[in-house]
């Protein structure tokens, strides 16, 4: 398909539709502008298509990196006393065994 300019194209554009006989070469470069303009258009409908869904979506991913984040923090805490209690269950372990040595048999 070849490419013409944008004035050739609304040259042709004029001509046919005022009713202008077009050669055979100029009706194929008229359909090759018709089909540039249509590509043109729908790439730039695609691309404010994707824009609007990214605007959209930022919110949401804005709540969801909130809600990991506090998800996070409490991941952090639990782990936490998590560790204490571990560390409180050694410690009562280590008595009970030490009170069991001091029983006699």
């Amino acid at each position: 398909m070849t490419t013409i300019t944008d004035e050739k194209g609304r040259e042709l554009h004029d001509k046919a539709t005022r009713g202008k006989e077009l050669s055979g070469e100029e009706k194929q470069q008229l359909e090759n502008w018709y089909a540039q303009q249509d590509r043109m258009e729908s790439e730039a409908l695609q691309q404010t298509t994707q824009e609007g869904i990214l605007v959209g979506l930022q919110p949401q991913i804005e709540a969801a990196l909130a809600q990991l984040v506090k998800l996070t923090g409490r991941i952090q805490e639990v782990a936490s006393e998590n560790e204490k209690i571990r560390n409180e269950n050694a410690v009562l372990l280590h008595q009970l065994s030490q009170r069991a040595r001091q029983r006699p048999a």
